[in-house]
């Protein structure tokens, strides 16, 4: 059965009224759309968790940079409806641009410190800045219980998880791990940017981590490491590779080795389009 589709923010929130009075819980799952494996992963995490279940679907303008990349995000409803049916989402909520900005609006929700000031933030100012903008004002529409997110995105959940603390925002923020296709490339909506052929190489992000984080752990001085992952990128066809980082897993911190818990994240472009991934790293052998 397909999940009720609302677009205005007054039909949201009866509804939601009508479950809280009830007594029941809220999951939500913020996306983008074009929905995939790693979508409905998260949706199947809210729905054994919580008693309702809510999908967003909502391509913000303010977290993209360029006009071009936010008019060429893929923009699927019929077939991403589809695919929630079979899970039993309650309900999937489509806002018009107006119930998310409305004319006049002038509210921004920015994070600030060590954990935008790095990677992404650099590469894509602003980004964050609307990522958070964004997520506040569906936490607070959707009145939800607990969100799931992704651990493709880590430094976008850590960029979550801290607005939503620091805003005193009643919600649990739950980081699931990353789906990945069977070559090891974690899935995306980006994906669909790329021929099959340069999707096969794109695995190669993910192998040349692997490699890098294994040898780290081993005891392998990181600067050299990262300089042969480069490398090995390079030849695969990867153009710009924005950063290859051994970082805290708590603050993001630059590290110089595995010495405690650690992610390594990666940006790396491939036709033009731009894939992100991150994978823990085990900490330095003693």
């Amino acid at each position: 059965m397909t999940a009720l589709i609302l677009r205005r923010l007054s039909d949201l929130r009866a509804k939601t009224a009508a479950w809280r009075r009830a007594g029941e819980t809220i999951g939500l799952v913020p996306t983008m759309g074009a929905l995939h494996a790693g979508h409905l992963s998260l949706a199947a995490a809210a729905k054994q968790s919580c008693d309702r279940v809510i999908v967003t679907i909502f391509v913000n303008p303010k977290q993209f940079n360029k006009p071009e990349d936010l008019e060429n995000y893929p923009r699927t409803e019929a077939d991403d409806a589809q695919k929630l049916a079979h899970l039993g989402v309650d309900l999937i909520y489509v806002p018009d641009p107006d119930q998310i900005y409305p004319e006049g609006y002038a509210t921004n929700v920015s994070v600030a410190g060590s954990i935008t000031d790095v990677m992404e933030g650099p590469f894509r100012p602003g980004h964050f800045d609307g990522v958070a903008t964004v997520v506040a004002k569906l936490f607070l529409q959707t009145s939800a219980d607990k969100a799931f997110f992704g651990q493709k995105d880590y430094q976008q959940l850590m960029v979550v998880t801290r607005m939503a603390r620091d805003l005193d925002i009643p919600i649990e923020v739950i980081g699931c791990e990353t789906v990945r296709e069977a070559s090891g490339l974690a899935m995306s909506s980006r994906n669909l940017l790329l021929p099959k052929d340069r999707l096969a190489k794109a695995a190669a992000l993910n192998a040349a981590m692997r490699v890098a984080a294994a040898k780290a752990s081993a005891g392998g001085a990181w600067a050299p490491l990262e300089t042969a992952a480069r490398q090995t990128l390079a030849e695969a066809g990867f153009g710009d590779v924005e950063y290859f980082d051994l970082r805290c897993a708590q603050t993001l911190e630059a590290l110089d080795s595995p010495s405690r818990p650690a992610r390594l994240l990666a940006a790396a472009w491939m036709d033009g389009v731009r894939l992100i991934d991150n994978i823990e790293v085990p900490q330095l052998n003693s």
